[in-house]
């Protein structure tokens, strides 16, 4: 354990993390009165200030090309990536896995598409239906009331269906289909394929305070006017409104510092602009650096009392992590060729979702996925209409090319699949004593396996979109991936939904959290990111991630006043 004896402020929570979950900690607990500081490693970021929403490609000589610390493009909002320089992790042999961290105020808040799910009665509730996995020692009904709570404070857009395993939100209108969508929603419906409005916390009213889009597109650049959703300004600047709370910018935690008996006292931190090693002090400890980041942090805080990582007695931190399954297919299609040029904008993102829809009784693997839809006229920067060469007229030069890129505009339409990994012993994280990071630390080596469920999954996916894809009248320009292609599946991590590592359960030996998200081993120790959950679902993440924050800090709340902490 890293020795520091400096003493300072005695806080009463301090949190590791600023993004999904440590920011609704940061919010929900400040406005419960406590003294709190976060701790977070990246720079920090101001999206009504520092977004480049409004910055056409062609004032950049890159035209918005990608960059090592923006590999999502040179105007996206969020800073980190899969590589980070001083920053590496480790792969054992055969292990085809890429890691994404966000370094900056509002973590990966600033990344995400913004689709808005609530995990449905059926995902807290898997093994019960079909055997494979954990249950989660709550229901859909012990975070309903969060949801509605988050849906109320942050926005989201949808629509009421009623459908089993979708549950309705308090939903703002949302936005109409665009033309591209229009096409995919009739395909969807001759295939039987359920297509419903999505659910994207972007507002399309005013809500508390906050201005409804404006239909610029640009969500990804982070929002000016604070229309969409990032922890940034709607959960971190109202917490720091309350003037409880110091947020500590290039701050990389180190361990999660414990007494002679096993109660958390603090964290240890390395201050990046000066390299010098920090603690902070605390009474009640939230990790909420993203799961593999919190497994990561849980694994390096030995100690005599904890020699295998702090809240690891039942040998599963960093064990059972997930990530989405993925793949996407595009296709060209001639019914969108000539089209009347009108403006195409929309939100940033689809307007159109497609849940689960099938019974996985008449399939080959359990659960499911959702299809994202992309298409349409965004705004042309860096690698525009590559592969032009491919449609009917076979690309050219001069005026011809022009004219054809006029033509073909907009008539791409592509869909990408997002499924339920099953959690399996094969896939984990562990510390690599052989390696460190620049400060010293650490760093974490991998281990991933998909299985028959997600390969025969991925494959139904990619059957799934030629088809819808046929049906609109189209032409897809990449064969059909082999089985030994993986049916295309996307490596584990590039989806960027990992979860586990801290699952929550009843049982302390098969366990890293309970169900309020608190540490067996040390009660003052808590989980806020996805590392307690038990299963992915077909569905994103992050809602159900602000969900159990919320619902872990009134816990917390409720617990310090009683002076059970």
């Amino acid at each position: 354990m890293q020795r520091l004896t400096k003493q300072g402020k005695l806080y009463d929570v301090c949190i590791v993390g600023s993004g999904a979950g440590g920011g609704m900690a940061a919010y929900a607990l400040t406005k419960a009165g406590a003294d709190v500081v976060v701790l977070e490693a990246g720079e920090p970021w101001d999206n009504a200030k520092d977004s480049a929403m409004l910055t056409w490609p062609y004032e950049s000589p890159r035209r918005g090309r990608s960059t090592k610390e923006r590999p999502f493009g040179e105007f996206d909002a969020c800073i980190g990536g899969w590589e980070i320089p001083g920053e590496p992790y480790t792969r054992a042999p055969g292990t085809e896995f890429a890691w994404w961290r966000a370094r900056m105020v509002g973590g990966r808040t600033n990344h995400w598409g913004r689709i808005s799910l609530r995990f449905g009665p059926y995902d807290f509730k898997r093994k019960s239906r079909d055997g494979l996995g954990d249950d989660w020692p709550i229901s859909y009904d012990d975070v309903a009331p969060y949801y509605d709570q988050i849906d109320r404070l942050i926005g989201v857009f949808g629509s009421k269906e009623s459908l089993p395993n979708e549950p309705n939100g308090v939903f703002l209108p949302p936005p109409l289909p665009r033309c591209h969508e229009l096409l995919v929603k009739q395909a969807a419906d001759r295939l039987h394929v359920t297509c419903i409005p999505a659910r994207l916390s972007i507002l399309t009213r005013p809500l508390n305070g906050r201005a409804a889009c404006h239909y610029c597109g640009q969500c990804n650049r982070g929002c000016k006017v604070n229309a969409n959703f990032t922890a940034t300004n709607v959960l971190i600047a109202p917490a720091l409104a309350t003037g409880k709370l110091p947020l500590l910018t290039n701050a990389m935690a180190r361990e999660v510092l414990v007494d002679a008996s096993g109660r958390a006292t603090g964290v240890a931190y390395i201050d990046k602009t000066t390299g010098t090693d920090r603690r902070v002090r605390a009474k009640v400890v939230v990790l909420a650096a993203s799961a593999l980041e919190t497994a990561r942090l849980l694994l390096n805080s030995t100690s005599s009392r904890f020699p295998n990582g702090l809240a690891n007695s039942s040998g599963t931190v960093g064990k059972y992590i997930t990530d989405t399954t993925g793949t996407d297919v595009g296709g060209f299609i001639p019914k969108m060729m000539d089209h009347v040029p009108h403006n195409h904008d929309g939100v940033g993102g689809m307007h159109l979702y497609m849940p689960w829809w099938l019974n996985n009784a008449k399939l080959d693997f359990p659960r499911g996925y959702h299809i994202e839809v992309w298409g349409g006229t965004q705004v042309p920067s860096y690698g525009f209409m590559g592969g032009i060469h491919r449609y009917p007229s076979g690309g050219g030069h001069g005026k011809q090319l022009k004219d054809d890129y006029r033509r073909y505009y907009g008539a791409t339409i592509g869909f990408s699949g997002r499924g339920e990994m099953i959690p399996n012993d094969d896939t984990y994280c562990e510390i690599d004593s052989r390696t460190v990071d620049r400060w010293g630390i650490p760093v974490l080596r991998f281990h991933w396996k998909w299985t028959d469920h997600e390969y025969k999954q991925v494959k139904h996916m990619q059957e799934t979109f030629r088809a819808l894809i046929a049906e609109m009248g189209g032409q897809v320009f990449s064969p059909m991936p082999t089985a030994e292609q993986g049916y295309g599946i996307a490596d584990g991590g590039v989806i960027i939904h990992e979860l586990g590592g801290a699952r929550m359960g009843d049982d302390p030996k098969t366990s890293v959290t309970n169900r309020w998200c608190q540490a067996h081993d040390c009660k003052n120790l808590f989980v806020a990111d996805g590392g307690p959950f038990v299963s992915q679902a077909d569905k994103n993440p992050t809602w159900t991630i602000l969900a159990l924050s919320m619902r872990t800090s009134d816990y917390i709340a409720d617990q310090m006043k009683r002076g059970a902490l």
